[in-house]
C-alpha cells in the first residue's frame, strides 16, 4: 500500500523517504559515477541520461552528498570529452550553415561506460546538455568546489548549445521532435548563464554563450507565451508540467513575476488533479498518469514564489505514491487521461518504473529547499550494492 503523508506531516515525516532515497540513489550509482534512470525497467536498463542524472545529482548535493554529485559530473565531462572531435565538428557544420542531421547529434543517454546506446531511442534532445551545466555551477556552489577540472568539457557543452540551441528537437518526454520546446529553452538559457557566471567559459565563448541566452528568453518571450503563461513548444498554446522548471529550479523566469504565476496557474488549472501533476493534455504513455516528479517541480516554482504551504501539499502528495518499500514511481494510475492506452504499455514495456531514481531526487530536491535542515547524510551501508 502506498505511504501516506498528509501536507500536516510531510516535512515531519519525509526524513526516512528522503533518507531511503539517498541510500537508493547512492547504492545505484555505478563505478563509472552514472545514475541508473530505473533498475528494472527494461527500456531504461543499462542507460544514464544527462537530463535525469543531473537533476539526480542537483538532488543529491543539495541533500548534502558532495561525494556522489562530484562522481557524476566527472562522468558527464569524460563522455564529453571523448567526443570533442565529434563536438568541433558539430560546431564547425553548423556554423557553416550544415547543421548535421538529428543522428549525427550527441544522444541524451549513454551506456554506464560512457559509450552511444546500440538500441534505437528518441535521442536528440539538447535539454540535458544545459542542465549538467546549470547543475555542475549549483553543486560548486553549494559546495564551494574549484571548478577548473571541468572546463574543457563545459566548453565543448557551450559551443554545442550556442551553435544548435534553436534546433527543433525531441522534449523532455522524447516526443515531437519537429518542435523547439520552452522547457528545453530552459534548460539551455539556464546551462549557458552558470557557465558564464562561473567563469567556466571566457573571452568570445562567455560573449556567445551570453547572446545565446539571451536570444532564448527574447524567443520565448515572443513565441513561447500565451494568455499569460508559458507554452509547451513554440507557437502554440498548451502547457506541459516540466514549465514549473523554467521558474524553479533552473530560474529562467522570476518566480514573483506575473509570467511565473501565470505559468503555475496555468499548469495547477490544466494539469494538477488532488496534488498529483499530469505531463500534458493527451498524454497516453501508460494511460498518462500523474508523476511525482513534476510535482516536486510544481512544489519548488511554488516555494520560490513564496508559497510554501501549497509546495508542502505537493511534497505530501509526492510521497504519498511511495511504495511499502519507500521506492517512488515514474507515475502512478487513477486519474488517468487515456485509460484505454495503459494496457498496450504494460504489454510493450512491463510495469511502471519503480523505483524511478530521478523521482527520488526531486522529492529530496523539494524537502531540502522546505527544510534547509534536511541536509545531515544517512549512513550508506557498506559496500553497496551496484
Amino acid at each position: 500500500m502506498p505511504t501516506t503523508f498528509t501536507p500536516q506531516t510531510a516535512l515531519a515525516g519525509i526524513t526516512d523517504l528522503a533518507g531511503s532515497g539517498h541510500r537508493l540513489i547512492a547504492a545505484l550509482q555505478t563505478p563509472e559515477g552514472a545514475y541508473p534512470a530505473s533498475p528494472t525497467f527494461s527500456a531504461y536498463a543499462g542507460y544514464c541520461w544527462f537530463r535525469d542524472g543531473s537533476f539526480i545529482a542537483d538532488g543529491v548535493s543539495s541533500y548534502g552528498d558532495e561525494v556522489s554529485a562530484t562522481a557524476f559530473f566527472d562522468w558527464c565531462a569524460r563522455v564529453l570529452t571523448a567526443r570533442a572531435d565529434h563536438i568541433h565538428w558539430i560546431v564547425d557544420e553548423t556554423r557553416a550553415g550544415r547543421p548535421p542531421a538529428g543522428e549525427h547529434m550527441l544522444p541524451a543517454r549513454f551506456t554506464y561506460d560512457g559509450q552511444d546506446g546500440t538500441d534505437e531511442w528518441w535521442d536528440f534532445q539538447l535539454d540535458g546538455y544545459g542542465t549538467w551545466l546549470w547543475a555542475l555551477v549549483a553543486h560548486a556552489e553549494r559546495h564551494g568546489v574549484d571548478l577548473s577540472g571541468w572546463r574543457e568539457a563545459a566548453e565543448l557543452t557551450v559551443d554545442y548549445l550556442t551553435s544548435s540551441w534553436d534546433r527543433p528537437c525531441y522534449d523532455w518526454w522524447e516526443e515531437h521532435s519537429e518542435s523547439v520546446h520552452v522547457s528545453t529553452l530552459a534548460c539551455v538559457s539556464a546551462g549557458l548563464d552558470a557557465a558564464v557566471r562561473a567563469g567556466l567559459v571566457s573571452g568570445t565563448r562567455a560573449e556567445e554563450a551570453t547572446a545565446a541566452s539571451g536570444a532564448i528568453v527574447e524567443v520565448v518571450a515572443e513565441r513561447g507565451v500565451r494568455d499569460g503563461h508559458l507554452t509547451k513548444w513554440l507557437g502554440v498554446a498548451t502547457v506541459d508540467g516540466s514549465l514549473a522548471a523554467a521558474i524553479a529550479p533552473l530560474g529562467m523566469l522570476d518566480a514573483r513575476s506575473a509570467l511565473a504565476a501565470g505559468t503555475i496557474d496555468a499548469l495547477e488549472r490544466q494539469l494538477t488533479v488532488d496534488g498529483g501533476v499530469h505531463r500534458y493534455l493527451g498524454d497516453t504513455f501508460y494511460g498518462g498518469g500523474r508523476w511525482p516528479i513534476l510535482s516536486c517541480f510544481l512544489g519548488l516554482a511554488h516555494a520560490a514564489a513564496g508559497e510554501r504551504e501549497r509546495a508542502t501539499e505537493l511534497l505530501a502528495w509526492a510521497a504519498s505514491t511511495a511504495t511499502a518499500d519507500l521506492d517512488l514511481p515514474e507515475q502512478v494510475d487513477g486519474h488517468l487521461i487515456a485509460p484505454g492506452m495503459r494496457q498496450e504499455w504494460l504489454d510493450r514495456w512491463g510495469a511502471v518504473a519503480t523505483p524511478l531514481l530521478w523521482s527520488h531526487a526531486m522529492l529530496i530536491r523539494l524537502a531540502v529547499e522546505l527544510d534547509p535542515t534536511l541536509t545531515s547524510l544517512t549512513s550508506l551501508p557498506e559496500g553497496p550494492t551496484r
